[in-house]
């Protein structure tokens, strides 16, 4: 039977401070978490009788089996599945040798926990397996960001950290950014590593990691010269920037 007590804790990792606290996230629905659950430590899985005969090779520290009702008390989301997992948060280092020959993808106060799964997302689709986000960055471990990634937070290493100290030190691996004044995409020379700098939804990149860029970047509108939106949506410019990377290594 699923306890009070429970219900209240899993609740309760809604918000970081918790998450913080007990050094673990959450993962719900069916799917998301047949996905996930052989990548993270599960410390308590929550499932009805059905899910849990449908995955008899699944391990967890504790297992408790629910009634769907059960489970709906204790979901965040408006239409919860059969299972609800409790991960423990994984250790990831940042190792700039090893990101020098890659394409890595750097976030600057992306702010929105929607956007920012979807981009993990992006991450995963496109082969790139580090995202380095600056601290004011949303928690990728936020339920909605974590519903947003689709698994893909099973295989996208998100670190947090000084985002201007880490472009420094991945010098002289090319640095990219996206700007309204930059160079069309299309016709700049791209390399198959270096770093990708996405901005805040409302201020783009800042002042400050700005002056690290080496080459700017623009998305041009189609057709040219014509009224059309103020810009892009963040994960969208990113999705259309990480395809032109990656076309271009083909």
């Amino acid at each position: 039977m699923l306890s009070k007590n429970k219900i209240r804790f899993i609740r309760s990792l809604e918000t970081k401070k918790t998450r913080q606290e007990e050094n673990c996230f959450l993962a719900e629905g069916n799917k998301l978490v047949a996905d996930t659950i052989r990548h993270f430590n599960c410390r308590l899985l929550i499932t009805t009788q059905e899910w849990q005969e449908q995955h008899p090779d699944i391990s967890a520290q504790e297992i408790i089996t629910a009634t769907k009702d059960e489970i709906r008390k204790c979901s965040l989301l408006k239409n919860p599945q059969d299972v609800i997992a409790v991960y423990e948060k994984p250790v990831h280092k940042i190792e700039t040798d090893l990101l020098k020959k890659q394409l890595v993808l750097a976030l600057d106060s992306v702010q929105d926990p929607g956007n920012l799964g979807t981009i993990v997302r992006i991450a995963d689709w496109f082969g790139i397996s580090n995202i380095v986000c600056s601290a004011e960055c949303a928690d990728i471990y936020n339920p909605k960001t974590v519903q947003a990634t689709m698994g893909a937070i099973a295989r996208v290493q998100v670190h947090y950290t000084s985002l201007s100290r880490f472009l420094k030190d991945i010098h002289p691996s090319p640095i990219y950014g996206t700007f309204l004044e930059g160079n069309d995409i299309y016709e700049e020379s791209l390399s198959a590593n270096g770093v990708i700098v996405m901005g805040n939804e409302g201020n783009g990149i800042s002042d400050e990691i700005k002056q690290l860029i080496d080459k700017k970047l623009y998305i041009p509108n189609y057709p040219a010269n014509t009224e059309t939106s103020e810009s892009l949506n963040v994960a969208i410019a990113t999705a259309v920037t990480c395809a032109e990377f990656r076309r271009r290594i083909r």
